[in-house]
């Protein structure tokens, strides 16, 4: 017993341990969640594997829009395998100047922190795979590279156990005159 929980307690502290969002207090661009995720946008992503391996591939329509510090995301996604899909976020900004979200596949609320160009977004997915659905933690971060484009890879785990990584570039398109 003692050796197992010896070759665990690496996984453990691992799972625990994270970067704090401060971190990114500095950093430039600064994000501006309700300016950046306003109007249209593309991403385009793909989930990659425990093991590296890219098995899936998709691009995500996005209209966003904000009434005061409630925002909508309509999400439309295109995957690779000729399917589609849709989500719509609810966000609400809250008075220390982080984000609350809902979704009709996410598990209670999000949570989300912005400093500097960064956001970290945490949430639990109901994920379909096969004929089963499974409660997944993710973990966002996104960072602001002007302001058109913004990188995000998410982390997917289950009971601390990493299950593989999406990585998405976001394109704001310009407004339309």
């Amino acid at each position: 017993m003692k050796r197992l929980g010896a070759a665990l307690l690496p996984f453990c502290l691992t799972a625990c341990m994270s970067t704090d969002v401060d971190r990114y207090r500095a950093e430039r661009p600064e994000l501006d969640l309700r300016d950046y995720l306003n109007g249209t946008l593309d991403a385009w992503g793909m989930f990659q594997g425990r093991s590296g391996e890219v098995t899936k591939r998709f691009h995500v329509l996005i209209e966003a829009r904000w009434s005061g510090d409630t925002g909508v995301l309509d999400e439309q996604f295109s995957w690779s395998d000729g399917t589609s899909s849709r989500r719509e976020w609810t966000l609400i900004r809250q008075p220390d100047g982080s984000f609350r979200g809902r979704a009709d596949d996410v598990i209670g609320e999000a949570v989300g922190e912005v400093a500097g160009n960064a956001l970290r977004w945490r949430y639990v997915l109901a994920l379909p795979v096969d004929d089963k659905v499974y409660h997944v933690d993710f973990d966002d971060w996104m960072f602001l590279m002007d302001d058109r484009v913004m990188l995000n890879r998410s982390y997917m785990s289950k009971w601390g156990f990493r299950l593989g990584e999406v990585s998405l570039t976001f394109v704001k398109r310009p407004p339309q005159p």
